[in-house]
């Protein structure tokens, strides 16, 4: 990650080096088989900063594996699925003893209710998109977690291409995560209890004008949520 991710100079977005990676296929596939080999009573076993650092970290190194199985000959990891599957679905690796998909991780592992409870996560989760939040340069480590999460957030909503508020509108214009994940950023978790008031306390990572901030804490302004932009989040 810290060779092929590349950072806007911004610092609210990054681009994989496909092309890279692939000429370092085999270290990647010695580290997801590493990850392959822990086992269900080890995963047991770990704090809950260690297991969900895992998950995610599992998660983007697993989709980088599934769009290099096809690149670069595909434009957007949506062209991986077909009419009847989606390639999130597609259980092509094997994770703490069972064959499982992205989908898996995701929904069954990490928003299970009552195992991790972080709405954060859809920040730090990348599904290989432009739309998506960045990837990080790093992996995620227990011990610096939850200042990841908070981070990894607050850069996608300081992304102006994702995420503004519209002066002229008098609106927010957002990323489809928050229509999609809405039920989870109103469930009180993180001090989130709706998407408008989640997004009420990053204001200043919205707008820039002073009376703009003010309309977004009021957590009263419309919102918008903007065509998800599903082009592979190539450096290239």
């Amino acid at each position: 990650l810290q060779r092929h991710v590349v950072v806007a100079a911004d610092g609210t977005s990054s681009a994989v080096d496909y092309a890279a990676m692939q000429g370092e296929h085999a270290a990647l596939e010695a580290y997801l088989a590493q990850i392959s080999a822990v086992s269900e009573p080890t995963f047991s076993r770990w704090t809950q900063e260690q297991r969900l650092a895992f998950l995610i970290n599992a998660y983007n190194a697993f989709t980088i594996e599934l769009i290099l199985t096809k690149y670069p000959h595909l434009n957007s990891i949506r062209d991986l699925g077909s009419t009847f599957s989606s390639p999130w679905k597609d259980p092509f690796f094997t994770l703490l003893g069972s064959r499982h998909s992205l989908d898996d991780i995701e929904h069954g592992m990490i928003r299970k209710p009552g195992a991790f409870d972080d709405p954060r996560v859809h920040f730090a989760l990348v599904c290989a998109s432009v739309g998506c939040p960045m990837l990080r340069n790093e992996a995620y480590v227990a011990d610096r977690l939850d200042a990841q999460l908070d981070d990894g957030m607050r850069r996608f909503l300081a992304d102006r291409t994702r995420n503004r508020y519209d002066p002229v509108g008098c609106r927010l214009d957002v990323s489809l995560i928050f229509d999609w994940y809405g039920s989870d950023f109103a469930q009180g978790h993180r001090g989130f209890n709706s998407v408008a008031a989640t997004l009420a306390q990053f204001a200043n990572e919205l707008a820039d004008d002073p009376a703009d901030q003010v309309a977004i804490r009021d957590a009263s302004v419309p919102i918008v949520f903007l065509d998800y932009d599903w082009r592979l989040n190539d450096i290239h």
